[in-house]
């Protein structure tokens, strides 16, 4: 940097370019947390069509690169019906993001599901527990408590992955930074995303540690 004026400007360029990578990290979680609900059971389902069909789309999603989804989300639409793609890049990075992440946690979330014990469903029903009460009330806090440490493995991840969208031009951070350190031959930008990266990482594991420590009851 040659003066305090740049290195103004480029933290500016930053802080712009991290409120972008903080909303994919955001709707992502918004929209992949409740997905990833219906492929879970879809996967775990009696129905073996059904379950062979998820199984399938989860191969496809997990065996391919999220790089590759999000170029083939953003251009299919223009390639198979002509749209335009004015204005999709967004859109089409959070629908990549949103889809890949569902699939990764669907299958976090079967793991869950199906470490507890059979017993306990059958104690519950001798009990006098409906399916809902057993599930909200007994099951769900165990399933929660497992899954936390896998979660937090993700969604760390995410917030790392979210330079991927820059690869159909969305202005994120990492964007932003490669930019700048191209134009000013420097690699102070980069430098600098990478604390923005580190910081809202550590923000995450903290956050995901006070949420076990929190359920950690039984120790």
């Amino acid at each position: 940097m040659k003066s305090l004026e740049d290195l103004v400007s480029l933290l500016l360029q930053l802080v712009n370019g991290f409120w972008v990578t903080l909303s994919i990290f955001v709707l992502t979680l918004l929209f992949a947390i409740p997905l990833a609900t219906p492929i879970a059971l879809g996967r775990m389902s009696k129905n073996r069509i059904l379950s062979k069909i998820v199984g399938f789309f989860q191969l496809i999603i997990r065996g391919t690169p999220l790089l590759l989804q999000i170029i083939f989300v953003y251009f299919a639409p223009y390639y198979i019906f002509g749209a335009k793609l004015s204005g999709y890049r967004f859109p089409a990075t959070i629908i990549a993001f949103s889809t890949n992440y569902a699939a990764y946690f669907s299958e976090i979330y079967r793991g869950g599901l199906e470490s507890i014990p059979i017993g306990q469903y059958e104690a519950a029903q001798v009990l006098g527990f409906s399916k809902s009460q057993t599930f909200f009330r007994i099951i769900l806090p165990q399933v929660i408590k497992r899954i936390l440490p896998p979660m937090s493995n993700e969604v760390i991840t995410l917030i790392k992955d979210t330079a991927l969208a820059a690869t159909i031009a969305v202005q994120e951070m990492f964007r932003v930074a490669n930019s700048s350190a191209a134009t000013n031959v420097s690699i102070a930008p980069i430098v600098f995303a990478g604390g923005f990266y580190l910081a809202a990482s550590y923000l995450i594991t903290r956050a995901f540690t006070w949420g076990e420590k929190k359920l950690s009851y039984y120790h």
